[in-house]
């Protein structure tokens, strides 16, 4: 099937991103749907549309996330409404299981899914849920997820934006980014790890680097050190917190600032250094460790883009990935360290659909799909 030919695809079209921490899912409800269409719809999609499209939560730990849903879209084709879902990947277990109890593998329809849970749960989508996975490359995925979201043909709202004055509350505010002509572009995306793609065209890129310290090293660790059960959580507590209080910065070592290299005080000599000693451990607060352990991951996140960025000569950096989500405090790190780091030379980029674009993908290739 071509892309030309998208609107003889049979409903529901989804397209799926199952992560080692969280799957996301895109579902494309149709609005123009004809009285033809709708005569012919069995009730197992009528039942699974209206479930999907009239809740935000789904049990316990599914979101549908309302403030990204876009409306009155043309996709190939077809005009509707593209909607934004999210669940715990430990809780697959129960999607498989919701899919099987409304029938899902009566209807014509092929489920596109790409992330490591795609090959991880193959097996339970075709015993439990009587599901075949059409399984896809992540990355391949990402890029062709990211590209066509940012597209004026498809999306008239603003995609991206960077901070301007990041770390100055009073001054620090969002502006948006022209990223239409987006070559070449690094792209960091950001999950359970991370991955760095030098991305030159929609159909030229290569992984440049990585790093296993991701979100989901950063929710590990906050779970060990302060008890929390959450991402969220972990996020409400650091929020709170003063990573000074465990980092060990420039200043407790050279009183100051360190001139000769261009090392300002306030910047972290050994995260988490202050906590050799005795009475400076039995005075941390739980906040104090959240902030330390995010502090940590993302100045190493943003270390690693810089230089991948300098070796691939490449001065835009866009950062995606679900460990952003309701993550202000991490972007606005990671946009002050780039633009210091790099004495100007270098912005970080942000996209308002950060965590999805995987998801996206998945959906573009399912209309793709013989």
């Amino acid at each position: 099937m071509k892309i030309k030919d998208a609107k003889k695809r049979s409903f529901p079209w989804f397209g799926m991103d199952i992560g080692g921490t969280l799957v996301k899912l895109v579902y494309f409800e149709p609005v123009d749907v004809t009285a033809e269409e709708e005569q012919e719809e069995v009730e197992c999609l009528k039942s699974i549309r209206k479930y999907l499209t009239s809740n935000v939560a789904y049990g316990s730990t599914g979101i549908r996330d309302t403030h990204l849903e876009l409306k009155d879209l043309t996709l190939l084709g077809r005009r509707g409404n593209l909607h934004f879902i999210r669940f715990p990947t430990h809780d697959m277990a129960t999607f498989i299981q919701m899919g099987h109890d409304k029938n899902f593998s009566t209807l014509h329809t092929v489920l596109c899914a790409t992330g490591g849970g795609a090959y991880k749960f193959e097996e339970d989508f075709r015993t439990i849920g009587n599901l075949q996975l059409h399984k896809l490359d992540e990355l391949d995925c990402l890029v062709k997820g990211l590209m066509y979201m940012n597209s004026p043909s498809f999306n008239s709202q603003a995609e991206c934006y960077y901070f301007e004055n990041a770390l100055d509350p009073e001054r620090c505010c969002k502006t948006r980014y022209d990223l239409q002509d987006p070559y070449p572009l690094l792209v960091v995306n950001i999950g359970s790890g991370v991955s760095i793609l030098a991305v030159y065209s929609k159909d030229h890129y290569k992984r440049v680097a990585g790093t296993s310290l991701g979100g989901g090293t950063f929710l590990g660790l906050c779970s060990l050190l302060t008890g929390c059960d959450s991402f969220d959580e972990a996020l409400e507590l650091a929020s709170k917190g003063d990573s000074a209080h465990a980092d060990k910065l420039v200043q407790d070592i050279y009183g100051g600032d360190y001139d000769r290299f261009d090392l300002p005080g306030w910047a972290v000599a050994s995260s988490f250094g202050n906590m050799i000693h005795k009475e400076k451990r039995e005075a941390v607060s739980r906040e104090d460790l959240a902030r330390a352990t995010l502090v940590t991951v993302t100045n190493n996140i943003g270390w690693i883009a810089k230089m991948s960025a300098v070796n691939e000569n490449i001065n835009r950096v866009v950062f995606v990935g679900n460990f952003l989500r309701v993550n202000t405090l991490s972007m606005k790190l990671l946009a002050y360290a780039l633009e210091y780091w790099s004495h100007g030379q270098m912005k970080a980029l942000f996209l308002e659909h950060e965590g999805y674009f995987g998801a996206v993908g998945a959906l573009l290739e399912l209309l793709n799909y013989t």
